[in-house]
């Protein structure tokens, strides 16, 4: 018996990648190109973070993170988005929720939040995913602390986020 799989409907594994990015850098880029090869599409989802005072406003930090997906394989889509996750989740079809952990302290923190996660939609599952190890030093508040004090923050963010930071000097 031969089963014909082109008259079978695929669903589509969506996978949400979500924080405020504020900046992007190599660690998120790495963990959403690694994310886009396990998933059929992998939302950016920049949170417009009401609760925090960002650098980046949310149309730079969309911008950022739209040059980032262009590099990367895969459907990769950037979207803003405020709220729960969860229910972005609903919105969006989406089958889990990616997350960088780049240490234990991160750990704690993701998994806590995985099982709230888990009780608002115990239909989308979280999925862990660690930097390359040369990466998992990097956070976004260390680079526009770095940043921030003239450092070199190149080994750390694309070239085009390391341009944008530069005003942000002057700004901050």
């Amino acid at each position: 018996m031969s089963t014909d799989l082109s008259s079978t409907s695929a669903i589509s594994r969506i996978a949400i990648y979500s924080g405020t990015f504020d900046p992007l850098t190599l660690g998120h880029e790495d963990v959403a190109r690694r994310a886009s090869l396990l998933f059929d599409e992998v939302i950016i989802a920049v949170a417009m973070a009401h609760h925090k005072k960002t650098r980046f406003t949310l149309a730079e930090r969309l911008e950022m993170a739209a040059e980032a997906a262009a590099r990367m394989p895969g459907s990769v889509r950037v979207l803003p988005f405020d709220g729960l996750i969860m229910d972005f989740c609903r919105q969006k079809n989406a089958s889990a929720v990616v997350r960088g952990i780049r240490n234990l302290t991160d750990f704690d923190y993701e998994a806590q939040m995985a099982a709230m996660n888990r009780k608002l939609n115990p239909a989308v599952e979280t999925v862990f995913l660690l930097p390359q190890a040369e990466l998992q030093c990097i956070s976004s508040t260390l680079v526009r602390e770095i940043s921030y004090l003239n450092g070199d923050v190149s080994q750390m963010v694309s070239a085009a986020v390391a341009q944008r930071l530069l005003p942000k000097r002057l700004e901050a």
